[in-house]
């Protein structure tokens, strides 16, 4: 893989296939296709550590998953979408009749093109996303084989980027994007391309009043679990910014804390 600052495009068609969640290999290789533009640190949380009161879940992987009619044609493959499995999706080999699979099926009734995302990270289940044309060709089959080969590793890890770049303050600030989202480009790709960017931006500037930490990490529990592991750190947090869907038309916006005077 070859990426220069010139051509982000580069990291761009790098990143968009993998298929990321909150753990996985899918997190390692981007974090280290962003590793090669700037220099961040790939740091660790082990699965099954209590933070505040959550739990990190177990380590989670997936090769292959389809869904197949009994002439053994593939309705539904994961290798041509990865957003066609529920992300945590347990392990199943089964032959089912569709009134059977139905109620693991997502699918937008009013949109025939996108494929829906869901997510299954605290509760053992399995599912398949589909559009809606997917979801009739599904529905006129009477029995079909379904296959998810997933795997979870209790003693696995989360993984995640951090860079700090020292200011001539003591305070910090915190720009920070989620990594957990598989091809889906405005949420949150278009994130870990910007914050990319801004921190190459960032470390060529030659003269830094502000010390910057710039996080690259899984929503929500990755957050919970840098805070509650780096809580003398979060003392010294000025301003912290979530970079996320930058990737679309129109002006930028901000989203403010829920305390406006924050």
């Amino acid at each position: 893989m070859k990426i220069s600052n010139n051509d982000i495009s580069d990291l761009i068609n790098y990143l968009y296939p993998i298929n990321r969640s909150i753990t996985g290999k899918g997190n390692i290789l981007s974090l280290k296709a962003i590793k090669k533009l700037i220099p961040i640190k790939i740091r660790k949380f082990k699965s099954g550590e209590k933070v505040y009161d959550w739990v990190i879940p177990d380590e989670w992987n997936i090769s292959e998953a389809w869904i197949k009619d009994l002439n053994g044609n593939k309705i539904i493959d994961f290798k041509e979408n990865n957003l066609h499995v529920v992300s945590y999706s347990k392990p199943i080999h089964k032959f089912l009749k569709f009134n059977e699979l139905k109620k693991n099926l997502y699918f937008d009734p009013k949109d025939h093109k996108s494929i829906p995302y869901r997510t299954s990270y605290y509760r053992k289940d399995w599912g398949f996303c589909v559009n809606r044309k997917q979801y009739d060709q599904i529905k006129n089959k009477k029995n079909l084989e379904v296959f998810i080969n997933s795997s979870f590793k209790p003693n696995g890890y989360m993984h995640y980027g951090e860079l700090v770049v020292p200011g001539r303050s003591r305070k910090e600030i915190l720009i920070s994007t989620y990594i957990c989202h598989p091809s889906m480009a405005n949420d949150n790709l278009s994130g870990m391309i910007m914050t990319t960017l801004l921190a190459d931006f960032i470390l060529k500037l030659k003269k830094r009043k502000n010390t910057y930490r710039i996080l690259f990490i899984p929503e929500t529990i990755g957050a919970i679990a840098y805070c509650k592991k780096n809580e003398k750190i979060m003392k010294k947090i000025d301003i912290a910014l979530v970079i996320s869907t930058v990737g679309g038309p129109g002006r930028f916006t901000l989203k403010k804390s829920w305390n406006e005077k924050h």
